[in-house]
């Protein structure tokens, strides 16, 4: 869900340093809580609810270098706890880990933020209610990112197979990470006993192995490299934003499970469980994996205002989103060109 379908507008200062010290030691492990950190150490951060049983639910990990608790995800600089929780400044409570992949690997990160609350809960975890504790996974690299998107498809997969709601968290790049006040840094340590709001569903997160995440081709720096990769066919829609003869393409009827992915750079889209029969000639979709996988723009080139859909790594024309979906499902229809897609069956 993008950020600006939920988030209350407020003002905030801008600030260009904290307005508070940031404790130099993490309370628990010892080591720094603010880089450099050691060579060979990675980052996460992962949104979950309220920050206090979220940190302790990594810093717990063997090969967990140090954690912090923090706000990440919004526009506003240097926010306070208090600006936060008024829903105005767009971030969401977060912990930062930082962990030796030598060690613990980043799925398992991911299979324990799963695993650990219930994502399909949109602005709010439990009894706390707001945009700051909505669900989210910022990644720090492309891996991360390829990751991630697998683990949230394998993870709505079993909720639904489970009977639970789809899965509501953002995968967004990891912005800047705006440290919180000392009280809230290993707050369950410092207060043991104190209040923990994570919940989880009940159900097992099993993530694809890596080698069947396939890789993200590179986008083409130009026209000519494009034509030598794509067929005549898939450039005239991809990249010169062409439309193919209703009922002429591969996925109109297809009904087999998997991920829709972009056919130019690989880019995972769609999930076939989002796929529906709009009897339209295209195949048609309710929603995207995750809010960033596509780009949505202005096309007036028919004399009309229409909302076009573009991939949102590598910007190549997949088709166009209308208001006439299915309303149980949100209402959308993203009608797409077969040509510009690529399904990878599970």
């Amino acid at each position: 869900m993008p950020l600006s379908l939920f988030t209350r507008r407020q003002k905030s200062p801008v600030r260009d340093a904290s307005p508070f010290p940031v404790p130099a030691r993490h309370a628990v492990l010892g080591t720094p809580l603010q880089p450099p950190f050691p060579d060979g150490l990675e980052t996460a951060v992962f949104g979950l609810g309220c920050f206090w049983g979220a940190e302790r639910l990594f810093w717990q990990l063997d090969g967990v270098y140090s954690t912090a608790a923090g706000y990440a995800g919004g526009s506003t600089t240097h926010p306070t706890y208090r600006e936060v929780c008024g829903g105005g400044t767009g971030h969401a409570e977060a912990v930062q880990v930082v962990f030796d992949p030598e060690r613990v690997s980043y799925d398992e990160l991911l299979r324990r933020f799963w695993e650990a609350h219930d994502p399909t809960q949109g602005q709010r975890q439990g009894n706390d209610v707001g945009s700051q504790y909505r669900s989210a996974i910022f990644w720090t690299s492309e891996a991360q990112r390829v990751r991630a998107d697998a683990s949230r498809a394998a993870y709505d997969r079993a909720l639904k197979d489970a009977g639970r709601g789809a899965v509501t968290t953002e995968v967004a790049a990891a912005g800047p990470f705006f440290y919180a006040e000392d009280k809230h840094q290993q707050y369950l340590h410092k207060v043991p006993g104190g209040y923990c709001g994570l919940r989880g569903t009940g159900v097992s997160c099993a993530l694809p192995p890596a080698t069947e995440t396939p890789a993200l081709r590179p986008v083409a720096a130009s026209d000519g490299e494009w034509r030598e990769r794509l067929s005549r066919d898939e450039f005239r829609v991809l990249r010169k934003a062409g439309t193919e003869r209703p009922f002429s393409g591969e996925y109109v009827k297809t009904s087999a499970d998997g991920t829709y992915r972009c056919r130019a750079c690989g880019n995972p889209l769609f999930d076939s469980g989002a796929k529906f029969d709009s009897r339209t000639g295209w195949p048609s979709f309710t929603e995207t994996v995750t809010p960033d996988a596509v780009e949505l723009r202005t096309d007036r080139k028919l004399g009309m205002a229409r909302t076009e859909v573009r991939c949102g790594r590598c910007e190549s024309h997949l088709g166009h989103v209308f208001d006439d979906g299915p309303r149980s499902a949100g209402g959308q229809r993203f009608c797409m060109n077969s040509v510009a897609l690529d399904l990878e069956e599970r």
